[in-house]
Protein backbone atom coordinates (compact mmCIF):
# COMPACT_ATOMS: atom_id res chain seq x y z
CA UNK A 1 0.00 0.00 0.00
CA UNK A 2 1.44 3.43 -1.05
CA UNK A 3 0.85 6.61 0.46
CA UNK A 4 0.31 10.37 -0.66
CA UNK A 5 2.54 12.78 0.48
CA UNK A 6 -0.93 13.66 2.68
CA UNK A 7 -1.11 10.25 4.40
CA UNK A 8 -3.71 9.00 2.19
CA UNK A 9 -3.27 5.63 0.97
CA UNK A 10 -3.91 4.44 -2.22
CA UNK A 11 -7.44 1.61 -2.69
CA UNK A 12 -8.69 -0.55 -5.45
CA UNK A 13 -11.54 0.81 -7.33
CA UNK A 14 -13.30 -0.78 -9.29
CA UNK A 15 -16.31 0.07 -12.03
CA UNK A 16 -17.42 -0.54 -15.74
CA UNK A 17 -15.63 1.89 -18.46
CA UNK A 18 -17.56 1.49 -22.08
CA UNK A 19 -18.35 -1.85 -21.06
CA UNK A 20 -15.44 -3.40 -19.75
CA UNK A 21 -14.84 -4.15 -15.74
CA UNK A 22 -12.12 -2.35 -14.78
CA UNK A 23 -10.02 -1.77 -11.43
CA UNK A 24 -7.48 0.48 -10.49
CA UNK A 25 -4.74 1.03 -7.68
CA UNK A 26 -5.57 4.89 -7.05
CA UNK A 27 -6.11 7.37 -4.18
CA UNK A 28 -9.72 7.50 -3.17
CA UNK A 29 -10.32 11.35 -3.79
CA UNK A 30 -8.52 11.98 -7.14
CA UNK A 31 -10.42 13.23 -9.73
CA UNK A 32 -12.44 10.80 -11.93
CA UNK A 33 -10.58 12.57 -14.73
CA UNK A 34 -7.15 11.60 -14.14
CA UNK A 35 -7.78 8.31 -13.11
CA UNK A 36 -9.77 7.91 -17.01
CA UNK A 37 -6.91 9.99 -18.57
CA UNK A 38 -3.83 8.68 -17.08
CA UNK A 39 -4.56 5.27 -15.39
CA UNK A 40 -6.70 3.90 -18.44
CA UNK A 41 -5.79 5.78 -21.07
CA UNK A 42 -8.68 6.79 -22.15
CA UNK A 43 -7.55 10.87 -23.48
CA UNK A 44 -10.48 11.51 -25.14
CA UNK A 45 -11.91 13.21 -22.38
CA UNK A 46 -10.16 16.30 -21.87
CA UNK A 47 -9.50 18.76 -19.41
CA UNK A 48 -10.70 22.27 -20.00
CA UNK A 49 -10.94 24.38 -16.42
CA UNK A 50 -10.95 21.62 -13.88
CA UNK A 51 -13.45 23.82 -11.89
CA UNK A 52 -16.24 22.03 -13.67
CA UNK A 53 -17.46 24.95 -15.57
CA UNK A 54 -16.62 24.06 -18.88
CA UNK A 55 -17.81 20.43 -19.30
CA UNK A 56 -14.85 19.08 -21.56
CA UNK A 57 -14.27 16.39 -19.20
CA UNK A 58 -17.92 15.33 -19.50
CA UNK A 59 -19.00 11.64 -19.27
CA UNK A 60 -21.77 9.60 -18.44
CA UNK A 61 -21.99 7.95 -14.68
CA UNK A 62 -24.86 5.64 -14.43
CA UNK A 63 -26.66 8.00 -17.39
CA UNK A 64 -25.87 10.64 -15.45
CA UNK A 65 -23.98 13.72 -17.68
CA UNK A 66 -21.07 14.54 -14.71
CA UNK A 67 -18.23 16.55 -15.15
CA UNK A 68 -15.61 14.47 -13.99
CA UNK A 69 -12.98 16.63 -12.36
CA UNK A 70 -15.38 17.07 -10.06
CA UNK A 71 -16.11 13.53 -9.48
CA UNK A 72 -13.77 11.93 -6.68
CA UNK A 73 -12.48 8.50 -7.76
CA UNK A 74 -13.87 6.29 -5.13
CA UNK A 75 -17.22 8.04 -5.87
CA UNK A 76 -17.35 6.01 -8.97
CA UNK A 77 -16.94 2.51 -7.25
CA UNK A 78 -19.10 0.35 -8.82
CA UNK A 79 -20.89 2.75 -11.53
CA UNK A 80 -20.98 2.62 -15.40
CA UNK A 81 -19.01 5.06 -17.41
CA UNK A 82 -19.10 5.69 -20.70
CA UNK A 83 -16.45 8.42 -21.95
CA UNK A 84 -16.27 9.51 -25.80
CA UNK A 85 -13.94 6.19 -26.61
CA UNK A 86 -17.20 3.84 -25.88
CA UNK A 87 -19.60 5.55 -28.86
CA UNK A 88 -17.48 4.60 -31.76
CA UNK A 89 -18.27 0.11 -32.41
CA UNK A 90 -16.20 -1.82 -34.51
CA UNK A 91 -13.79 1.29 -35.62
CA UNK A 92 -17.38 3.46 -37.44
CA UNK A 93 -18.40 6.44 -35.68
CA UNK A 94 -21.60 6.64 -33.69
CA UNK A 95 -24.11 8.56 -35.69
CA UNK A 96 -23.88 11.60 -33.71
CA UNK A 97 -20.11 12.00 -34.20
CA UNK A 98 -20.61 11.78 -37.72
CA UNK A 99 -23.30 15.15 -37.35
CA UNK A 100 -20.84 16.52 -35.96
CA UNK A 101 -18.40 16.03 -38.98
CA UNK A 102 -21.04 16.51 -41.72
CA UNK A 103 -22.23 19.64 -40.02
CA UNK A 104 -18.12 21.41 -39.47
CA UNK A 105 -19.28 21.47 -35.47
CA UNK A 106 -15.86 20.34 -34.28
CA UNK A 107 -13.19 22.30 -34.53
CA UNK A 108 -9.59 22.56 -31.98
CA UNK A 109 -11.22 19.44 -30.44
CA UNK A 110 -10.91 20.36 -26.76
CA UNK A 111 -15.04 20.76 -26.22
CA UNK A 112 -16.01 18.09 -28.23
CA UNK A 113 -16.27 14.79 -26.67
CA UNK A 114 -17.78 16.63 -23.93
CA UNK A 115 -20.31 18.08 -26.24
CA UNK A 116 -21.10 15.00 -28.03
CA UNK A 117 -21.81 13.28 -24.29
CA UNK A 118 -24.15 16.25 -23.47
CA UNK A 119 -25.94 15.41 -26.92
CA UNK A 120 -26.57 12.21 -26.59
CA UNK A 121 -27.58 12.76 -23.14
CA UNK A 122 -29.70 15.13 -24.09
CA UNK A 123 -30.93 12.86 -27.11
CA UNK A 124 -31.80 10.06 -25.01
CA UNK A 125 -34.30 12.34 -22.68
CA UNK A 126 -35.55 14.53 -25.89
CA UNK A 127 -34.82 12.11 -29.31
CA UNK A 128 -35.36 15.19 -31.49
CA UNK A 129 -34.94 18.52 -29.57
CA UNK A 130 -35.89 21.99 -30.59
CA UNK A 131 -32.93 24.80 -30.74
CA UNK A 132 -34.11 26.03 -27.26
CA UNK A 133 -34.29 22.00 -25.81
CA UNK A 134 -30.46 22.03 -27.08
CA UNK A 135 -29.51 25.18 -25.78
CA UNK A 136 -30.51 24.06 -22.90
CA UNK A 137 -29.27 20.82 -22.98
CA UNK A 138 -25.48 21.74 -23.82
CA UNK A 139 -25.65 25.19 -21.54
CA UNK A 140 -23.13 23.05 -19.20
CA UNK A 141 -20.49 22.46 -22.01
CA UNK A 142 -18.37 25.98 -23.27
CA UNK A 143 -17.09 26.15 -27.12
CA UNK A 144 -14.40 29.01 -28.09
CA UNK A 145 -13.94 27.87 -31.05
CA UNK A 146 -17.57 27.13 -33.16
CA UNK A 147 -19.95 29.87 -31.87
CA UNK A 148 -22.36 27.05 -31.18
CA UNK A 149 -24.64 27.08 -34.45
CA UNK A 150 -22.66 24.33 -36.04
CA UNK A 151 -23.07 22.15 -32.96
CA UNK A 152 -26.61 22.44 -32.48
CA UNK A 153 -27.26 21.75 -36.18
CA UNK A 154 -25.13 18.52 -35.96
CA UNK A 155 -27.40 17.81 -32.64
CA UNK A 156 -30.59 18.77 -34.53
CA UNK A 157 -29.65 16.20 -37.33
CA UNK A 158 -28.93 13.54 -35.36
CA UNK A 159 -31.58 13.82 -33.76
CA UNK A 160 -33.52 13.55 -37.43
CA UNK A 161 -31.23 10.71 -38.28
CA UNK A 162 -32.52 8.91 -35.25
CA UNK A 163 -29.01 9.03 -33.11
CA UNK A 164 -31.21 8.09 -29.72
CA UNK A 165 -32.53 5.15 -31.22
Amino acid sequence: MSESPEGQAKSDISFTVNGKLETVHVYPMERLLDVLRHELRLTGTKEGCGEGECGSCSVLVDGTLVNSCLIPALQAEGAKIVTIEGLASDGRLELLQQSFLDCGAAQCGICTPGMILASLHLLEKTPEPTLEEIREGLSGNLCRCTGYMQIFEAVAEAGRRGAAT
